[in-house]
């Protein structure tokens, strides 16, 4: 079907249970070998429907891009494997391929041995396509037999290996551009030498690769898309060059672009002394390839590769039009010799100075200008003259295709603005340091902030005054815990003897908070202000309360009592007096405490509420808060986020607790529970209907 990705030989194939993964990577009857299943080369999907994101390759023709031809290695039916975990090189050649309209990409999968079997997501277009990764090139060739170009992307430590397992499928394999510099020039030999003898192309080593303009494109040749859009290499031209460098490789691009037609093919060999391929061999496949109507040679300083071509071009095996120049001509300028920033740009011997060469290739016959600056120049007059004896027929201008560009990089040259999707106030992790509320992590250790400190900066976006902080601090150790018996602890200990691990323990006794226990916090603090703001006094508020049917929240202990104060509350309410500035909630509150306990004896202000009320009194009275956002702190939570905050040190303390001690599932004993059937719920008896008919 044509809305599969792939094909499977057998239905009898076990599945990996991973139905894209099938797909792409094919399915095996042992889980732990990868045994893909050879496909046919693929071609676009059909029009997909509106709003798809994804886009699809399916099986096509298994001729698609016939045999290969060495002498024209790339074309728009080339496809390869990238050796290497380099998803911003395939994207590249991907938009590459997309702006020149090819059917497939040129990318058919990568390999990368050490993160298993998987797909990797890249954009085609402004879409979105698959590609599978392989652990092994045996994996690879079998799924996709077509692929006859390899772009290798190992280190210099591991290419010589990595190419020679290689070119051990040269049946297949035809064509290897090696990117990696610093090959050592033993290895660099070795490769060379396996490579001629399987007569497989080597591009490199040290290498930016190539590039066949509407065709195919190796690695990060060319740069930026709107630098391949601009030297016109989404299409094909007429000249075909040859260049040690890669980074000349783009200047070439760009004034070939601007004096011809524009580029047929373009190679940078690589900079090392021992290159797989050299000058000669790529401009002889020019001369053999009917398509190519003007070769240019971009050499260096050192070696001597030129003169093979000056010794091609006497005997007449090269006939079409040369132009060359050897960089390196500034060398004679300096006292010493001079190393070039390429391994082989090195002059040995005066054959080897880019003067030497020029002047042989001039003698040659090939087309030298008097500088590099005069290139463009000679190549627009060889062009033109070719141009008019018809050997060159001029076609019109396609038009420029639309450059997919990521998102990224739009925002960066101000062609698109999107809202954010969040906003933050409190915390700023894009410079050099960590910034909390504006002030520097440094400053936070250098100033001895605290917690309290910390905490002031997160949560009210502002440092408050020292008393305040401490008495953050202080709310922090009074809620840490109080005993395993309350029911978030409880929850916390079940939770955890159940086998659960620490979020699901904390979550299950964080989750018991709230008006009836430790969340009374918030409900305090704004029922005393309320009523201390509306000038109640301490019994109204009280009556007012009773007649509406409602608890006063921070009013009762279970325990605790006027006599048997709690410890928690007497700490707090001592030192808010001794550092506040004033405290006239809870002045009031403790006048409602005189009128709860003298009708019970329990009817104390428990530490819910002397929290909440002081944090009222903290947030009004110390100059840091306008009543607004004294106010708005309250009504969202804040209070409460003091109780859970510190509440979760105690609960984590349970469940380490419960760990250590390695203690078993927890049960409920059956002598705690009052087992009410349904015949002596609330001393109902239920008769039976047999006993009805005896009695009828």
């Amino acid at each position: 079907s044509s809305d599969n990705l792939a094909t499977t030989t057998s239905s009898a194939q076990a599945s990996s249970g991973n139905l894209l993964q099938d797909q792409l990577l094919g399915t095996n009857t042992n889980s732990n070998v990868a045994t893909p299943v050879p496909t046919a080369p693929v071609s676009r999907a059909g029009t997909p429907p509106p709003g798809e994101r994804m886009t699809y390759f399916t099986d096509a023709d298994k001729t698609a891009g016939g045999a290969h031809d060495a002498n024209v290695p790339f074309t728009a039916h080339t496809r390869s494997f990238i050796y290497g975990m380099q998803p911003r090189a395939v994207q590249g050649m991907l938009d590459f391929d997309f702006i020149c309209k090819r059917e497939v990409p040129s990318v058919a999968a990568m390999i990368y041995p050490f993160g298993g079997a998987h797909v990797q997501k890249f954009y085609w277009g402004t879409k979105e396509t698959l590609l599978p990764v392989y652990t092994t090139l045996e994996e690879a060739c079998a799924k996709f037999p077509e692929v006859d170009t390899i772009v290798n992307f190992a280190s210099c430590r591991s290419v010589y290996q990595s190419t020679v397992d290689i070119l051990k499928h040269s049946n297949q394999i035809k064509t290897v551009s090696i990117i990696a510099e610093g090959v050592p020039e033993r290895r660099a030999r070795q490769i060379l030498w396996e490579a001629q003898e399987k007569n497989v192309l080597v591009i490199g080593p040290a290498t930016v690769g190539g590039i066949k303009p509407g065709c195919f494109k190796i690695g990060n040749t060319g740069g930026m898309m709107d630098n391949i859009v601009s030297s016109k290499l989404y299409r094909s031209g007429s000249v075909a060059y040859v260049s040690k460098s890669g980074g000349m490789s783009n200047e070439l691009n760009n004034i070939i672009s601007r004096t011809t037609d524009g580029v047929y093919e373009g190679v940078a060999i690589g900079g090392d002394r021992y290159p797989g391929s050299t000058f000669i061999d790529h401009l002889l496949r020019y001369e053999q390839d009917p398509n190519c109507k003007m070769l240019v040679l971009l050499g260096e300083v050192g070696g001597v590769e030129e003169y093979k071509v000056c010794e091609a071009i006497k005997n007449g095996t090269i006939r079409k039009p040369v132009i060359a120049w050897c960089i390196g001509t500034c060398a004679k300028m300096f006292a010493t010799e001079v190393q070039f920033g390429h391994a082989g740009a090195l002059a040995q011997s005066d054959l080897e100075t880019a003067d030497a060469k020029n002047k042989a290739l001039r003698a040659a016959g090939v087309v030298v200008p008097d500088t590099f600056e005069k290139l463009p120049l000679v190549l627009s007059q060889t062009f033109q003259s070719l141009v008019k004896k018809g050997t060159i027929q001029l076609k019109p201008e396609p038009e420029t295709p639309k450059i997919p560009i990521d998102y990224s990089w739009a925002q960066e040259l101000g062609l698109v603005r999107k809202p954010a999707s969040f906003v933050s106030t409190i915390c700023d992790d894009r410079g050099q340091e960590l910034l909390y509320a504006g002030m520097r992590i440094s400053d936070v250790f250098k100033e001895d902030i605290g917690i309290g400190g910390v905490l002031s900066l997160l949560w009210f976006k502002r440092r408050l005054p020292d008393y305040a902080c401490k008495f953050i601090e202080m709310v922090l150790m009074l809620t840490a815990d109080h005993g395993p018996a309350v029911s978030g602890a409880h929850n916390t200990i079940v939770t955890a003897r159940a086998g659960k691990d620490l979020v699901s323990s904390l979550c299950a006794g964080l989750l018991t908070i709230g008006d009836r226990f430790g969340g009374a916090l918030d409900g305090a603090a704004e029922q005393f202000s309320s009523a201390y703001d509306k000038s109640l006094t301490p019994r109204e508020f009280v009556s007012v309360m009773r007649k509406q049917n409602k608890l006063i929240l921070g009013i009762g202990h279970k325990i605790k009592s006027r006599t048997n104060p709690d410890l928690r509350v007497e700490i707090i309410k001592d030192y808010a007096k001794k550092h506040f500035p004033s405290t006239p909630v809870l002045d009031y509150a403790l006048q409602v405490e005189n009128i709860t306990t003298s009708k019970k004896d329990n009817l104390i202000l428990n530490v819910d509420g002397a929290i909440g009320i002081l944090f009222v009194d903290l947030l009004r009275n110390s100059g840091a808060f306008t009543r607004e956002e004294a106010e708005e702190y309250i009504k969202i939570g804040t209070l409460n986020g003091l109780f859970v905050l510190g509440r979760s040190i105690g609960f984590i303390g349970h469940y380490l607790d419960q760990k250590r001690l390695k203690q078993g599932l927890y049960r409920h004993p059956w002598d705690d529970i009052s087992y009410l059937t349904p015949g002596n719920e609330l001393g109902r008896t239920v008769a039976s209907l047999d006993s009805i008919n005896k009695k009828a």
